[in-house]
């Protein structure tokens, strides 16, 4: 079994219009929605053998903030600059390349890429990933290779503003 976690970046700041996009911070706000995502896995004992970001600040910090909550080492987290401009049907490709003895992989990424890659796999498909918000999905394999031609099912759709914490 192979378990993906699509998660979108947290809500990030354009308090400095002349900032590159890559570059934008987190805000406080996209902090503590990323708090509650913790807690859901934490709740759920759910782990993560390895994690993917996008280089862009604001994803790189997510991915720094979720590996601390999930006593994953933030300097394993690999930092793949094709997350940023990939299409969702390019980022399949980086799970290609996974060794088959990690079996449950984070990508930390932007919209709409991540919305679209969710929605190869959705029945029904999802409208949008909200900032923070985490599509968990299972496939019936031993090899990452096999994904798209893997049974598969969906373990959750979370939106952070659902969550009580």
């Amino acid at each position: 079994m192979k378990t993906i976690y699509i998660v979108r970046h947290a809500k990030s700041s354009w308090d400095e219009v002349d900032l590159p996009d890559d570059q934008r911070p987190l805000t406080e706000k996209g902090k503590k929605r990323t708090l509650k995502v913790i807690n859901y896995f934490l709740e759920n004992r759910i782990k993560v053998d390895y994690i993917i970001s996008s280089h862009a600040v604001r994803a790189h910090e997510t991915a720094k903030i979720l590996a601390n909550g999930l006593k994953y080492p933030a300097g394993q987290i690999k930092i793949d600059p094709a997350i940023y401009h990939a299409s969702g049907d390019n980022l399949i490709d980086l799970f290609y390349e996974l060794p088959d003895n990690i079996n449950s992989v984070m990508i930390v990424g932007h919209n709409p890429t991540l919305t679209d890659f969710a929605n190869l796999f959705l029945k029904p498909p999802i409208e949008d990933l909200p900032t923070s918000g985490v599509v968990s999905l299972t496939f019936e394999t031993g090899h990452w290779k096999e994904i798209p031609r893997s049974a598969k099912r969906t373990n959750f759709i979370l939106f952070p503003k659902d969550l009580q914490y």
